[in-house]
């Protein structure tokens, strides 16, 4: 034989050989219906255990009602395999959650509402196809109601602190209308008047109770999901080393009391861009910021 047809042989025995030895490996099974095994390609999918108990905002979460129960494991289900999103949502939970937590503990509103925050937008400044924008997802017009601008130039939804404030006044108002927490974080997606209107048709008084559309149905529910899986991440399996996370941004503050008609240029001779203004400041929406005879807005800058 010719070295190379040796050459050939002996690789294709190697080849061979290799085969032989994988198939010898046991492979990660698991039972099927009935009794056989299935290769889980080194996987196993499990679903998370439902807690015996759960409260919301110091309510307790009826769960020895069955749809009660269920619907609660329909969310648990979905956020504790949304991997991309848990993640995303542990990063930036690092950099805003101190913040906001003060900001809603200041304003006399339970800490689990910054799981609503989260449902609404991961904390992220995103406007929704119905117009709603900002960490807190609020209407234009809810908005100005509570006395944050929104206009061409500047749109304080984008505001995390501002929009806090405003959602703050919403929940308390809406804790007042309808005696629980529980109630007010469900007309935060429903409407006051829409669930209102709900709980006098149906002659009930808890959310719990209500017979509603799929999107409110489940709106508390995915913020209980939230508030289980990113408030005990490593039991659901994720693990975010601190350092990994994204830390608050480090800023300095100007009193600006008269109208900047040229933002780039304002930038640069406070030595930034109009690029990192704009990061800073998500409430700018123009190449100009407008300031009305005895007002001020309040920007941040990188620190010297």
């Amino acid at each position: 034989m010719t070295n190379q047809l040796w050459k050939f042989l002996a690789v294709a025995v190697a080849l061979l050989f290799t085969v032989h030895l994988c198939s010898q490996q046991t492979a990660p099974t698991a039972e099927n219906e009935n009794g056989g095994k299935l290769d889980l390609g080194g996987r196993v999918i499990k679903a998370p255990t439902l807690p015996s108990a759960m409260s919301f905002a110091g309510e307790p979460v009826p769960l020895e009602v069955p749809d009660v129960a269920e619907r609660l494991d329909r969310e648990l289900l979905i956020n504790s395999y949304l991997h991309t999103s848990t993640l995303l949502g542990l990063k930036r939970m690092q950099r805003y959650l101190p913040e906001i937590t003060q900001l809603l503990k200041e304003n006399d509103i339970p800490e689990d509402f910054v799981y609503l925050s989260l449902a609404e937008s991961l904390f992220s400044q995103v406007t929704s196809p119905a117009g709603a924008a900002g960490f807190w997802q609020l209407m234009p017009d809810t908005a100005r109601g509570y006395g944050l601008i929104v206009n061409s130039e500047v749109d304080e939804r984008f505001h995390v602190q501002k929009a806090t404030l405003a959602a703050s006044r919403y929940l308390k108002s809406a804790k007042k209308r309808f005696g629980s927490w529980t109630n007010a974080a469900a007309s935060y997606n429903r409407g006051m008047n829409g669930l209102d209107r709900a709980l006098q048709k149906q002659k009930v008084g808890s959310f719990y109770d209500l017979y509603l559309n799929d999107e409110t149905s489940r709106y508390l529910f995915r913020i209980l999901a939230l508030k289980e899986v990113l408030g005990n991440p490593e039991r659901y399996g994720f693990v975010l080393p601190a350092e990994q996370g994204y830390q608050p941004l480090a800023a300095r503050t100007v009193n600006v009391t008269s109208t900047i008609p040229d933002l780039p240029a304002f930038a640069l001779a406070q030595h930034t861009n109009y690029k990192t203004l704009r990061l800073l400041n998500p409430w700018i929406k123009d190449y100009k910021l407008t300031v009305a005879p005895g007002k001020e807005f309040v920007l941040l800058l990188p620190k010297k």
